[in-house]
């Protein structure tokens, strides 16, 4: 029987989780429902503040290859504030490619965080319900990137 990092790889080869973008109904890191447990030996936060097109292709692709390489072995942050925020509303005020967004998914069912910036929130006069259910709100989305990486998580920004 493979071990559950091998199943969880195996099954995002086959989707192409960073490709066309599965979106699954309910898929789930199997280690807790928020997120991974304390043993997770890597930790990675991105900053998301940009709406480019590219930008985020960028930062979807290389999280869904951080997860495919490392499955339950990572857990993953995107914290998105600024025009990176839209990435996450279900009604964007800038252009988002609903690829980006059905990727963004595919991530989150696999157990990607994603955060939201509270004060871009407020700034947008947007609540909860303008995003997606996966996103998690943050007071502040650049404290968030401050308190992950006094947490341990490494930091990546393009």
């Amino acid at each position: 029987m493979p071990s559950p990092n091998r199943s969880r790889r195996s099954l995002l080869s086959l989707a192409g989780i960073t490709g066309l973008g599965l979106v699954s109904s309910k898929v789930q890191a199997h280690h807790t429902d928020s997120h991974f447990d304390d043993k997770t030996r890597h930790k990675l936060v991105y900053q998301c503040n940009k709406a480019d097109y590219d930008y985020l292709a960028h930062i979807l692709f290389s999280a869904g290859e951080m997860l495919r390489e490392y499955g339950d072995d990572i857990e993953l942050v995107i914290t998105a504030f600024g025009p990176g925020l839209h990435l996450l509303a279900k009604k964007p005020g800038r252009p988002i490619s609903p690829v980006h967004q059905d990727r963004a998914q595919s991530l989150a069912a696999y157990g990607v965080s994603f955060h939201a910036c509270g004060n871009t929130m407020k700034a947008l006069n947007w609540t909860a319900s303008d995003l997606f259910d996966y996103a998690k709100i943050v007071q502040v989305g650049a404290r968030d990137l401050m308190l992950l990486q006094e947490k341990g998580f490494s930091y990546i920004s393009w």
